[in-house]
């Protein structure tokens, strides 16, 4: 059996989402959340154990506490001696894995995951922007709904990444949005709006991606020392200029969810383990590959069993 850790993204964001973490690991806040605090002169620690969805709501807040949480989780389960065979990361989640997998520094890390919710906050409030997954409809289906949507509205709507084979991202301006979801609604489909704070992984953030590539040419990346899947991709990232031209792309390209998760599938990954906040990268793992074995970190009790069933799976 393999084991892959996948990082989750902004949609796992919630209130208090490291209260129970740093009560069962007190020592977790100094060192990462009271750091973060001072790297970046926000709040993390206080909004990770007790802000309010509204603080959420903010990108350049959500990202890096998610990433945090993240990482936070990774170094419990490294402490038990835990290893994964390969890692991956859902759009924001990415970041994490990258850090799993040795590529950069969690404090590098940090900085760009930051500036990357600062730079689409930014034009998110300029355009008035709006994201929402789509179930029910085929990608292709999908498509042809935000071609008609931007004919019809003359605004911006694309395929922002699919989840899993029946649920599909789209972002844009809110009126194009708007009209594609309207007209999905009309085939029969489900839609259920997020709060990301910006029309991430669209053509919308072209220049937010050339200013955010200035400071991935000043920061270091290595090799990754774990094998390492892609959301951009859906395949496998080998060296670190592989990775750093990833992330310089992913603002603007959709996720690909259902590849990353099906390459390591491929490799024979059968047991994903979610390392961070709340549970919504379980369920897609669980649509995408209904046989494998998914555990959740969000809860002490998940994390315990988590660690319980992979150290027994190693021994």
């Amino acid at each position: 059996m393999t084991t892959a850790f996948v990082f989750p993204g902004q949609g796992s964001a919630y209130a208090g989402m490291a209260k129970e973490l740093l009560a069962l690991r007190p020592d977790l806040a100094d060192t990462y959340y009271r750091t973060a605090d001072d790297l970046l002169g926000i709040p993390l620690a206080r909004i990770c154990l007790e802000g309010s969805p509204r603080e959420l709501d903010d990108p350049a807040v959500a990202q890096p506490a998610i990433f945090l949480t993240s990482i936070a989780v990774l170094e419990v389960l490294r402490g038990e001696g835990l290893r994964p065979d390969a890692v991956a990361g859902h759009s924001l989640g990415e970041y994490a894995a990258l850090v799993a997998a040795g590529v950069l520094e969690w404090t590098e890390a940090l900085w760009l995951v930051r500036l990357r919710g600062e730079l689409v906050a930014t034009v998110g409030d300029r355009i008035g922007s709006a994201t929402a997954a789509v179930i029910g409809p085929t990608r292709a289906d999908l498509a042809r709904m935000c071609a008609e949507a931007r004919a019809a509205t003359g605004q911006v709507v694309e395929v922002a990444g699919d989840n899993e084979p029946r649920q599909t991202v789209v972002s844009g301006q809110a009126e194009a949005v708007a009209h594609a979801t309207d007209a999905a609604r009309a085939a029969g489909a489900r839609v259920e709006w997020l709060h990301t704070g910006g029309p991430f992984h669209s053509s919308l953030l072209g220049e937010a991606e050339a200013e955010f590539t200035e400071t991935l040419i000043a920061t270091e990346f290595r090799d990754p020392a774990v094998p390492l899947v892609s959301g951009v991709t859906g395949g496998w990232v080998a060296t670190a200029a592989e990775a750093a031209v990833a992330l310089r792309g992913q603002l603007t390209s959709p996720v690909r969810w259902t590849g990353a998760v099906g390459t390591l599938a491929a490799a024979g990954a059968d047991r994903f383990v979610e390392v961070g906040p709340g549970r919504v990268l379980g369920g897609l793992v669980r649509r995408i590959l209904p046989g494998a074995r998914v555990h959740s970190t969000h809860t002490p009790e998940g994390l315990a069993l988590a660690v319980d069933e992979l150290t027994t799976a190693t021994v």
